[in-house]
């Protein structure tokens, strides 16, 4: 698919992944529709696009709440006329052990919380659903061509801590596979999904972290270093421009090696 003059919607568009893939699309001639709950990011995004000559709209957005998802797919369709491409890049993460017993008496001290739990559940998971579901209904019914994301992680594998996270990370990774089967049992032919899957990626927590403990993470990296922000965004371009890819998720992880295996 070729990127010119096509719309794309990108929530978490603040920062990270989001912000990082809107302001490479833009530069490709993409229209985008920046979603976040963070105004004074998107703001910030927005101007960085405009200032570089791109084209762009910013819509405050909970990826939570169904009609503000809704709002946000409208308001792309209002203002460029489409939509081509979609993003839920929208993520968080609360970390906690299920349960964790106190060392010295053997009963429970701590435990991951209901609220802890769903919060990762309601943005990674939900807001991944109607950011797709809102985006495909508008896609088929006006016959637009084009490719929805989700976004997962290496963690999908699982790992300790991460109950809540892994868990989102793993069903996003798996639903280009269900969608794509759906897709074709309904004969919608030109709406690809493809998950993109970021290993360790260079972003300001990781890059705040002790050395000590950001050098224990890169030792496992095949690569010998963390991954780019571009390097996961070139990967999402990619797969825009490729049609053949589909129905599948792209791990872009550097080589994360456990157990003595890549990841």
């Amino acid at each position: 698919m070729d990127l010119k003059n096509k719309v794309a919607v990108i929530t978490g568009a603040a920062s990270g992944i989001g912000a990082a893939s809107a302001i490479q699309l833009a530069a490709r001639g993409v229209k985008i529709v920046l979603g976040d709950l963070n105004e004074k990011g998107l703001e910030a995004v927005l101007s960085e696009i405009k200032t570089k000559g791109g084209d762009a709209v910013a819509v405050k957005t909970n990826v939570t709440i169904e009609e503000d998802v809704i709002h946000l797919m409208d308001s792309a369709i209002q203002i460029f006329g489409a939509i081509h491409i979609v993003i839920p890049s929208a993520g968080i993460f609360k970390d906690a052990f299920m349960v964790s017993p106190d060392r010295e008496t053997g009963k429970v001290k701590r435990f991951m919380g209901t609220d802890q739990f769903m919060a990762v559940i309601n943005v990674n998971l939900l807001g991944t659903f109607l950011a797709l579901r809102e985006a495909s209904i508008r896609m088929i019914d006006n016959n637009w061509n084009g490719i929805l994301f989700t976004i997962s992680s290496i963690n999908k594998e699982g790992q300790i801590g991460q109950l809540n996270y892994s868990s989102t990370k793993a069903a996003v990774a798996l639903w280009p596979k269900i969608l794509v089967g759906e897709f074709h049992a309904k004969r919608i032919k030109d709406i690809r999904v493809v998950g993109i899957a970021p290993g360790y990626v260079e972003t300001p927590i990781l890059m705040g972290m002790k050395a000590e403990v950001l050098d224990g993470i890169i030792k496992d990296v095949a690569i010998g270093r963390l991954v780019k922000v571009k390097e996961i965004v070139d990967s999402i371009i990619f797969s825009i421009e490729n049609d053949a890819i589909t129905g599948t998720t792209l791990e872009i992880s550097g080589g994360v090696i456990a157990n003595g295996l890549a990841k």
